[in-house]
């Protein structure tokens, strides 16, 4: 039996113009209202699979390894690691993670598998047992990364996941630690090789959209960031996977959108797509 649970890790507030990218302020504030420094706020959603015996997490969120200064330039909310809170809660202890999926190896999707941030002490992993899955183009792109983007990924962070000896670099569609139930599917808009997870459910596919689809408000197309690499590709790439989602019933997962984990596919009247059946939480929806 498969049951996924929506877990959440440290929160964000980051720019919305930068969140948002071309779209204008008197558009984008109606959907996510942002504060006095023109942030808006961000979560850092995780999605939990209990697969028969196993414990599988798509994404690790940001997570609390900034020292205090990035911490606040990159407007980290809490202190605590929050994700460790959050399995906590469900009942699973970090040994018990048994497979985490990197969709990429950004700070804010990434940083969630590295221990909290204490003075003088050295970067460690928190899941110790855990197996790794990350993109091999992904991979590369964080060992060699564009000045664009160099700040994005963690000094060290693959150093320590090649070290557990339980890397996989994904090249395909599939994964030998996941095995059957799980397709992935790339996209490179908005980094190399972005891997996305769709989760085989009865009643229709479960995809983590990761930064493909980052909330509710960008799911429709022409809505982008402005961290994106090359927009209109996403733009490209983002048409094509919710056009085949939508003819197979599929559910969208989202990891950055500030209140809702989780929506329906649908298009309107005008055949924009959107979401219908928002939920804000999951909890052990059963395979």
């Amino acid at each position: 039996m498969r049951t996924l649970t929506s877990v959440l890790g440290n929160g964000q507030r980051l720019d919305g113009g930068a969140m948002f990218g071309n779209a204008p302020k008197a558009m984008w504030e109606k959907w996510i209202p942002p504060d006095g420094q023109n942030r808006i706020p961000l979560a850092c959603r995780c999605l939990l699979v209990r697969d028969g015996g196993r414990t599988i997490l798509l994404e690790a969120g940001i997570g609390a390894f900034f020292e205090p200064s990035l911490k606040e330039r990159y407007g980290v909310v809490e202190d605590r690691h929050v994700l460790l809170d959050s399995l906590k809660e469900v009942g699973v202890a970090p040994a018990e993670v048994d497979v985490v999926v990197l969709s990429h190896l950004h700070f804010d999707h990434a940083g969630g598998v590295l221990e909290a941030y204490k003075q003088g002490a050295t970067p460690a992993l928190v899941f110790p047992n855990a197996s790794y899955v990350v993109g091999a183009e992904a991979w590369q792109r964080a060992i060699q990364p564009h000045p664009r983007d160099r700040a994005s990924f963690i000094p060290g962070l693959t150093d320590l996941l090649a070290a557990t000896g339980k890397l996989e670099l994904a090249a395909g569609d599939t994964s030998i630690a996941l095995g059957d139930g799980y397709v992935f599917h790339r996209s490179s808009g908005h980094t190399p090789g972005l891997l996305l997870t769709e989760v085989a459910m009865p009643d229709g596919p479960i995809l983590f959209c990761a930064d493909l689809i980052p909330g509710k408000a960008w799911v429709h197309l022409p809505i982008t960031m402005g961290y994106d690499r090359y927009p209109e590709m996403l733009i490209d790439e983002k048409a094509t996977l919710l056009g085949n989602l939508l003819e197979r019933r599929g559910r969208l997962f989202f990891t950055h959108d500030p209140v809702l984990a989780m929506g329906t596919l649908a298009k309107d009247d005008r055949g924009r797509f959107h979401t219908v059946d928002d939920r804000e939480t999951i909890r052990d929806l059963a395979a």
